[in-house]
């Protein structure tokens, strides 16, 4: 079992760091998520690649415009459990690939699989938006 290139749409499993656990002086996640590869840059001279990664909960955005919900269909399809969850656009966490906090899915697998392009569309331009308005939180998470 290999770990994957890091690509646009691919849904993974990583321990997100929210920016108030960061805020709080945590490095690690305390919870193990789904998140989305948002963006993944060249690989460097060392051959790592930049990453920026959205996540995925099942807390409601407080504003329609904070999240994009994952239809019930594209979670079942993914292997989330039954319950509704939204992609969030308001932070990302950017670290250099593999990191460290990326766990398998299961025994053989890294990878949840790919969001459809029509909602790896709406999550990116929910993004645009935020960068836009120079309200996306960015979390670093190593070099």
């Amino acid at each position: 079992m290999s770990i994957p290139d890091p690509e646009p749409g691919l849904v993974i499993r990583f321990d997100y760091l929210w920016k108030d656990q960061e805020g709080r002086g945590l490095e690690h996640g305390v919870k193990d998520r789904p998140c989305v590869v948002v963006l993944a840059l060249k690989p460097n001279e060392g051959g790592r690649q930049r990453v920026l990664v959205c996540p995925i909960t099942h807390s409601p955005p407080r504003r329609a415009e904070e999240g994009v919900e994952i239809p019930p269909k594209v979670g079942k399809h993914l292997g989330l459990d039954w319950e509704r969850s939204w992609i969030g656009v308001t932070e990302v966490n950017r670290f250099s690939w593999p990191v460290a906090g990326l766990r398998p899915v299961s025994q053989d697998c890294w990878a949840y699989g790919y969001l459809p392009p029509r909602l790896f569309n709406a999550v990116k331009d929910a993004l645009a938006r935020r960068l836009e308005s120079k309200s996306l939180k960015i979390t670093e998470r190593g070099a």
